[in-house]
């Protein structure tokens, strides 16, 4: 790295002051716009990592900018005290375009889960049963929370926090056998992801997901499809439970909702969520008016069909393309779910890769030591991904 540069002298008072959880590109962003970033020292980058699936419109998008400058003239903040009209209109869009008939806001999708648990127990509770017990699956995540990691199977989120959550049983994913011993008279909720992403872009068969619905159903548990990171568009479909003909209790939604603006959602239906009654939870931004105003652009953009098939047409686009590195011995595998897709790497750590591709001008995301991560902007254009791609030729196969 060059020395004395924006970026570098940026990126030192960073390691003085910042908690080192994270390990962050040398780099420090300056602006961007759709599918481009501009760093400090104004190089550009392709990117192909979305925010880790957040940035569903790409960075800057007119429409996105002009509801959140509207709502900002207006007010940021009234507190749960207040309601307000983008939340309302929020809702009710997300009502009329799925299952659900009751939303709770919250501002990530820690906490939609948080509450979707919450939700599951408190159903059972005021029924007088003493159901508490969580099912969830190995390999999944659904989030950082004591809760959220206990749910989770990871040794490397778990280690050094414990005790863990009590109550939580861990099935395996894809099982279809093992479910009718799994879930029992005991089971509150049964929490699975359509596509197990932190995992290396897994999607669930229609089989397994039919089959813990009907497990579900006959031992009385509430199922929640975690949708933090599969949903507004990111399959294909608005949210991936519609890809399996099936109606799940709760589902919980996050990341791209907001486009970049912090927002998370649980959605239920009203016999699941009556016993919510005032005082039983709540969010302080919950909400709020800004981030649910640029959701609604988002969900009018994303919703529409015609994008939505365009999704699709982009994944094939990425997966013609990428055939020729699996070809080439580079990948052993590829999985894709719309534009979310994961490159199983010959012998080559993900995050050297990833380093690699920031030098060439590229922005990709890891799932695990080996596999590559492609998250980008559901409206890339086609013209980017080629680009995109090429700059992952020159590193891999010295193209």
């Amino acid at each position: 790295m060059k020395e004395n540069t924006k970026n570098n002298k940026l990126r030192g008072i960073y390691d003085d002051v910042m908690l080192p959880n994270y390990s962050p590109a040398h780099f420090i962003p300056e602006k961007a716009e759709g599918s481009r970033i501009w760093d400090k020292d104004n190089k550009e980058y392709i990117d192909f990592g979305g925010g880790i699936a957040v940035n569903s419109l790409g960075h800057a998008h007119p429409a996105l900018i002009n509801a959140l400058t509207e709502q900002s003239k207006k007010f940021w903040h009234v507190s749960n005290y207040l309601t307000n009209e983008p939340a309302i209109n929020l809702a009710k869009k997300l009502t009329e375009l799925t299952f659900a008939e009751n939303i709770f806001f919250s501002n990530s999708g820690t906490e939609a889960n948080e509450a979707a648990i919450k939700i599951a127990r408190k159903f059972h509770s005021s029924k007088g049963q003493k159901r508490n017990e969580i099912v969830s699956f190995q390999n999944s995540f659904h989030g950082r929370s004591l809760l959220n990691i206990s749910l989770g199977s990871s040794d490397m989120h778990r280690n050094g926090f414990e005790p863990l959550i009590p109550g939580i049983r861990h099935g395996n994913f894809n099982d279809l056998a093992s479910l009718e011993d799994l879930i029992t008279d005991q089971t509150a909720a049964v929490i699975v992801e359509p596509v197990q992403g932190e995992a290396g872009v897994y999607a669930a068969s229609k089989e397994f997901i039919k089959e813990l619905r009907k497990e579900s159903s006959k031992k009385g548990a509430i199922l929640i499809i975690d949708e933090v990171q599969s949903g507004v568009g990111r399959t294909g479909s608005l949210y991936s439970y519609m890809d399996y003909d099936i109606e799940p209790d709760i589902v919980t939604s996050a990341k791209g909702l907001g486009g970049g603006i912090p927002i998370g959602a649980t959605l239920t239906t009203k016999m699941v969520g009556e016993s919510m009654q005032p005082g039983t939870h709540g969010s302080t931004f919950g909400g709020n008016p800004m981030a649910c105003a640029v959701a609604n652009e988002v969900i009018d953009i994303v919703s529409d069909q015609k994008f939505l098939d365009g999704v699709k047409e982009k994944e094939s686009v990425f997966l013609n393309l990428l055939s020729e590195f699996e070809v080439s011995k580079v990948f052993s595998a590829i999985r894709s779910s719309g534009l979310w897709i994961g490159c199983d790497l010959i012998d080559r750590n993900a995050n050297d890769v990833i380093n690699l591709a920031y030098e060439e001008g590229l922005i990709m995301v890891s799932a695990g030591t080996n596999c590559l991560r492609l998250a980008p902007a559901l409206n890339i254009s086609n013209d980017e991904i080629e680009e995109g791609i090429k700059i992952l030729k020159r590193i891999l196969l010295g193209e």
